[in-house]
Parts: C-alpha cells; sequence; structure tokens
C-alpha cells in the first residue's frame, strides 16, 4: 500500500515523528446523528501501528478544517454552540480509539487562521463574508470570525477536560492546541506602527491563545470589539484557563504592519495581502503588507504574499515563550512553498532555495531555544507534494515530489538534506550551495 511505503520514506530520513489529522467525516460520518465508521478507525489504527513499528512518533491532530456536511446544513457549524459537543463527541471517540497509542494530540489545528479565510475572507469553505472583504452569498465578516473561534475554544477546552479526567492518567499524554502564528513588524519606527506591531499579535496570536492559558481575550480585542466579541462567563473562564499543555505554532512567514487607528489606510488589490477592511475593528485597524518603499520584507515564496524572513522564527517563539509562561511548544507547520510547473520533476533551483529556508529558520529556532524557549519539537511542511488547499497542486512544500499522474514519489535534494540534517551528517554539495 502506498501509505506504508510513505512510512518506510519518513523512516528512512530519519524522523522520529509524524504530525497527521483525523478526517471527521472519515470516523463519524454524521456526528452524534450516526454511527462510527470501522473502516476510518481501521484506516488510522494501520498508520498508527506502522508508525510504532518504524520508530515513529504518531502526533495527531484531531480536527483539520473538514467536517460532515450534516453540521453546516443543520445548524451552521462553527457559528452554533452545538458544534462543540459535536467536537467533544469526536475527541473522545478518538481518545477511545487510538489514545493507549497516541502521547501527543492537538485538538484542533490553527481555527485561527480558519476563521479567517472562511469567516472573514470567505475563501475557504463555508465561504462566508461580506463587503469589504468579499462578495458573499452569505455571512457577516465582522462577527462570524469572532463566533467561529469562541466556539472552537470552548469546544476544544471540553474535549481537554474530558480528556484529563478520563484519558491522560491511564493513557500518558499531552493535549494542545495549535495555532497559525505569524510576525509582525512595524511599518515605520513611528510609536503608532509599534503599538500596530503588538495590537497585530494580539488580534491574530493571543486571540486564540490568551483565553486557553488566561481564561479571557486579550485586552486590546474588548476595548476595539466592544460588544462584538463574545463573552465567556464565569464557569467558562474557569473551563477555558489552562487548558492546553503545550502550544503549536504554526510559522511560515513575516509581515509589515502599519497603524489605521490614527489614519485612514488605503490598499491595492495589486497586494494580495490587502483585505479593504483595513480600518475595521475585526482587522485590529492594522494594513498588513510584505512591501515597504517598492522592497520586500524578504525573498518571496511561491505562494502569494509569503516571504523569507528568518528573524520572524525567533521572535514569535520568543513573543509566545514570554507571554505564555514559558509552556513547553512545539513548532507543528514551517516551510517553504514553490511554484513549479506541473509535471517534469520538481525544480532544483526552487529546492535549493527550500533547503537554504529551513537551515536559516532550524538556525533562528536554535536561538529561541538558547534563550531560553522550551521548544519540544519540530516538524516541517510537509512530508510530500500535496494539495494545498485553494491553491490546488500549484504550490509545492514537499520533501518529496508527487507525479500528478502516477502518484509516485521521487525524494528531492531537501529530503537528502534533512536525513542528514536528522542523522548529524554532512552533504558538501548543499553546504557549499547554501548557508544560513
Amino acid at each position: 500500500m502506498i501509505w506504508q511505503e510513505d512510512i518506510d520514506r519518513m523512516a528512512s530520513l530519519g524522523v522520529n515523528a509524524y504530525r497527521f489529522s483525523i478526517s471527521w467525516s472519515r470516523i463519524l460520518p454524521r456526528g452524534r446523528f450516526g454511527a462510527v465508521n470501522p473502516a476510518g478507525i481501521r484506516f488510522y489504527n494501520n498508520i498508527i501501528v506502522n508508525l510504532l513499528l518504524k520508530g515513529i512518533t504518531p502526533f495527531v491532530t484531531i480536527h483539520h478544517d473538514d467536517y460532515p456536511q450534516e453540521f453546516e446544513d443543520r445548524y451552521g457549524a462553527w457559528l452554533s454552540p452545538l458544534m462543540q459537543e459535536e467536537f467533544v463527541h469526536f475527541a473522545e471517540t478518538c481518545f477511545k480509539s487510538f489514545g493507549d497509542r497516541v502521547k501527543y494530540w492537538s485538538t484542533m489545528n490553527e481555527p485561527n487562521l480558519f476563521a479567517e479565510m472562511a469567516y472573514l475572507k470567505g475563501v475557504f469553505p463555508p465561504s462566508h463574508c461580506s463587503p469589504p472583504f468579499g462578495k458573499c452569498s452569505s455571512g457577516n465578516s465582522d462577527v462570524e470570525p469572532l463566533l467561529a473561534v469562541h466556539n472552537s475554544i470552548l469546544a476544544h477546552a471540553k474535549a481537554v477536560k474530558l480528556y484529563r479526567r478520563q484519558f491522560q492518567a491511564k493513557q500518558g499524554g499531552m493535549i494542545g492546541m495549535v495555532a497559525s502564528a505569524y510576525m509582525y513588524k512595524p511599518m515605520t519606527d513611528d510609536e503608532a506602527d509599534t503599538k500596530a506591531s503588538t495590537r497585530a499579535l494580539a488580534f491574530h496570536v493571543a486571540w486564540l491563545l490568551d483565553p486557553l492559558v488566561y481564561g479571557d481575550y486579550p485586552i486590546e480585542m474588548r476595548e476595539y470589539h466592544g460588544k462584538k466579541l463574545p463573552k465567556f462567563s464565569s464557569e467558562e473562564k474557569r473551563l477555558i484557563k489552562n487548558s492546553t499543555d503545550f502550544i503549536g505554532l504554526n510559522h511560515y512567514t513575516t509581515w509589515f504592519v502599519k497603524d489605521c487607528l490614527h489614519s485612514n489606510c488605503t490598499c491595492t488589490d495589486t497586494d494580495v495581502l490587502c483585505t479593504h477592511g483595513e480600518n475595521r475593528a475585526i482587522g485590529g485597524f492594522l494594513l498588513i503588507t510584505g512591501q515597504k518603499d517598492g522592497a520586500s520584507i524578504g525573498d518571496p515564496m511561491g505562494m502569494p504574499g509569503v516571504y523569507v524572513v528568518p528573524q520572524g522564527m525567533e521572535e514569535i517563539v520568543d513573543y509566545v515563550n514570554k507571554r505564555y509562561n514559558n509552556t513547553p511548544i512545539f513548532v507543528t507547520e514551517n516551510g517553504y512553498a514553490s511554484n513549479e510547473n506541473q509535471g517534469g520533476g520538481y525544480d532544483l533551483d526552487q529546492d535549493m532555495k527550500r533547503i537554504k529556508y529551513h537551515k536559516a529558520y532550524l538556525a533562528s529556532l536554535a536561538r529561541s531555544i538558547r534563550n531560553g524557549a522550551d521548544v519540544r519539537g519540530y516538524f516541517i511542511w510537509s512530508l510530500m507534494d500535496n494539495f494545498e488547499w485553494r491553491f490546488g497542486y500549484t504550490i509545492k512544500f514537499g520533501l518529496y515530489y508527487v507525479d500528478p499522474l502516477t502518484l509516485d514519489r521521487s525524494p528531492k535534494l531537501s529530503a537528502q538534506w534533512y536525513k542528514n540534517f536528522l542523522t548529524n551528517s554532512s552533504l558538501n554539495d548543499i553546504q557549499a550551495k547554501s548557508s544560513i
């Protein structure tokens, strides 16, 4: 089977952990309204068993964006509190089915980014948005992202409570949350822009993580959103506070930030990061861009609006480490996006840039560890080229090239580099061509 061959490839690289997610629809096609799908349980059991046989630790994400369509049709999925109980049922099924062998659980993958893409910009299903962010058939971009994250936080905390009470002592695992975590730099030395960069971190990262550690949203969000920001009851605050054993960070790039509180901001459609909502509370009254005075913040990658800024890794890890009192951190995603022609193998020049990217970002991560951050692990995105959401197969992150017709996998030079990195050997060709 091809997935068994993929596990063999992981073992040949020397990786000691593999992060993957469980498809909700594969396990519970109708959620609480139907039965568990035994074929889905068998599929993931086979993966877990074969990983362990190769000495590879499973690092499992319970929910990564997809869910049964029935939830959307019945009550609007993450816009409804009913989704919280659906998620707890799903999580409990996973704990019961796989928890005797899975020691690392992340409840959800970056619900902060999912809310932005699905309920603010409307470019991910269920494609909700409102002007000026987009022209969707339904949605309210100023409110729905806040509601979706609110329900996600409560769902996470309820699942964590269940795990800690019924499974953790016996199974001996850790459970946490994964956040999308970009870094932000002030556009200018002006005080307003400096405050804006701090506000950007609060509105994008602390929005999700503050409740899990401190039991409520950042003060800045309450100040600018007012009554639009949902409130946690006293009981909910106790539930969500300290509801994570670790923090997972998906980090790729860094952006410039300009303040829009004290001046009206405008951007153009030529900037892919432009939302036309820069002067609204839901965006934090911020203009986010990768451009300044006609120059990019770093070398552009193949994915629009994403740049190589290695220093951002150290800075975001330091920020999270200090804000959350040295909570254990896993870098759960980090990777280089290239835009290559389909078919005919991979682009060596682009892959050399991938190697250079990972070397530089790992060096930056090492500095944050030396500074005292409790970083427990690092996962490259991704093992192989895959379907990158709205970009389809046009964007490549993989260490392995996948032929689009045959699905055959071929190692790129970056796979060889990563193997040598993990086994502490050297590759003279790469060292000669690529430096940190």
